[in-house]
């Protein structure tokens, strides 16, 4: 469940660029949901995520993840109770990691953290059988690193 009570934010307040992004916003989503959030530039989507994720404090109000208040907990600590995919899929990965490696890194999330070494048969297998139902190719490109994909201006990065 994430509920968000009275939730604010402003951007430089006090200034000539003051800006206004969030204006006590509340929203309350309960296990299951699907919500889609739709809204012209600035409308603050963005900036509703971000105080989510903990990138921005908020200036007034509370968040609540299975009912435990994370509004004052720093990002780092709020990403034991939520995962991202972001628009960029460049932003949130680890570009000179195979695909493998960074959804091992992702489903190890939260997990204690061991010396152990690689990745088993077992999760390649998983990894390759989830992305094979995208359609896209990526399953007989495991080792592949990230950043070796085509970027959207065409440019490779990091190869």
């Amino acid at each position: 469940m994430l509920k968000l009570e009275h939730i604010s934010k402003t951007f430089n307040a006090g200034t000539i660029n003051q800006r206004v992004a969030l204006d006590d916003v509340s929203l309350t989503l309960n296990d299951g949901d699907f919500v889609t959030v739709i809204g012209g530039n600035g409308a603050g989507k963005s900036t509703m995520l971000n105080a989510i994720a903990g990138v921005w404090p908020v200036d007034e109000g509370r968040i609540l993840i299975d009912g435990q208040d994370v509004t004052a907990l720093p990002e780092y600590k709020r990403a034991a109770f939520l995962g991202r995919v972001f628009q960029d899929p460049m932003t949130g990965t680890a570009a000179t990691m195979g695909i493998d490696e960074n959804l091992a890194m992702a489903a190890r999330r939260g997990q204690r953290r061991t010396l152990r070494w690689g990745i088993s048969g077992a999760e390649r297998e998983r990894y390759a059988q989830l992305l094979k139902s995208l359609g896209l190719g990526l399953e007989t490109r495991l080792t592949s690193k990230v950043g070796c994909f085509r970027a959207a201006s065409g440019r490779r990065s990091h190869c």
